[in-house]
């Protein structure tokens, strides 16, 4: 310090003409990795918020999707009882819940567009299917007698499918089992269960059908 001061330098000066020490190159590189770190850990963050705000909004698009076809289909269905691939007639509108064997729901829409004017009718046979963790929906080329096309997946990662149908009373039922081949119901509300993910409920409502025909209390015995 004496020398140094003999020359005209302080020690603030000297140690701007002669660079940092290593302690001090030390600190600065520990201070520039910190930096470095928080920001790489804040980027990475954001990058993994961001994929899953994306999964959520795919995940709800999905179910928007598999909601506007249920609508569509629902809303137009009609009164026509149809024949299966083997012959046998099949009511207008039924529901199963016996695993993966058989389609949930299985109806007659109106309504199918025929932009190529190809020889079939507006009329379309629609099954909606829950298998291998999927919701499935197949469609027939004709109403009566035909073999199903390839299903189109609707949503994934399915636990469970519960539906409800609503009569003509306004009763929900847990199953549909008309005392008509040719009833429907007014509504049908679909609750899907998704793996990690919370139950979501859907309503739709039915294109009209024929009324109920019912016994009337006291009818006179014609026989």
């Amino acid at each position: 310090m004496k020398r140094s001061a003999e020359h005209g330098f302080t020690s603030l000066e000297r140690s701007a003409e002669h660079g940092f020490t290593l302690i001090e190159l030390l600190v600065a590189l520990m201070i520039f990795a910190m930096l470095a770190g928080a920001g790489v850990l804040l980027l990475g963050n954001s990058v993994s918020a961001q994929a899953q705000v994306k999964a959520r909004l795919d995940d709800l698009a999905a179910v928007q999707r598999a909601g506007g076809a249920l609508a569509a289909d629902l809303g137009q269905a009609v009164p026509r009882i149809s024949r299966t691939e083997t012959g046998t007639l099949a009511p207008a509108f039924w529901s199963h819940r016996e695993g993966e064997g058989m389609p949930a729901m299985q109806f007659v829409r109106g309504g199918w567009d025929n932009l190529g004017n190809l020889p079939r009718p507006s009329l379309q046979k629609v099954e909606y299917w829950v298998r291998q963790g999927r919701l499935e929906r197949r469609t027939y080329a004709q109403v009566d007698g035909a073999a199903g096309d390839e299903p189109a997946a609707l949503l994934d990662h399915i636990e469970d499918v519960a539906l409800r149908f609503r009569d003509a009373d306004g009763e929900w039922r847990e199953e549909w089992t008309p005392t008509q081949p040719d009833l429907m119901p007014r509504a049908v509300e679909m609750t899907v269960t998704r793996t990690g993910e919370p139950p979501v409920t859907l309503r739709f409502l039915v294109g009209p059908g024929p009324v109920e025909e019912r016994a009337v209390e006291g009818e006179a015995d014609l026989g």
